[in-house]
């Protein structure tokens, strides 16, 4: 791959929280993601500002992480209706990395300075 126009940029990170692993499954199936409109604003701005942003998946109430992609496109205006959910936003383009389940115990030595250097989960 070519290196990125941004690449003296900043990487950053999120932590996606899914409702349910079906969602998690379509976007691993799609390459695609959709969030809250609450949450665009920060993914398009890290987006644009980065070189790279990685999104780190859990379902609520799993104790895992079921894997991590790479934000490969700008959030849209076009909705999607694979999952069903009016409170979703536009869809973007996510390309998986890694899929496999990771209990939070393998993390908890990661905290996170912007969070009370709260554990990472």
């Amino acid at each position: 791959k070519s290196p990125s126009p941004r690449q003296n940029m900043p990487v950053r990170y999120f932590i996606m929280k899914s409702s349910n692993l079906q969602n998690i499954d379509i976007s691993q199936q799609k390459g695609i993601w959709s969030t809250t409109p609450s949450n665009e604003r920060k993914l398009n701005g890290a987006f644009l500002e980065s070189s790279v942003v990685y999104l780190i998946f859990s379902v609520q109430g799993s104790g895992c992480f079921q894997g991590f992609a790479r934000m490969s496109s700008a959030i849209g205006c076009e909705k999607s209706q694979d999952w069903g959910s009016a409170g979703f936003g536009g869809v973007f383009k996510v390309d998986w990395i890694r899929k496999e389940s990771i209990p939070f115990q393998f993390a908890h030595h990661l905290l996170n300075p912007w969070n009370d250097s709260k554990k990472v989960q």
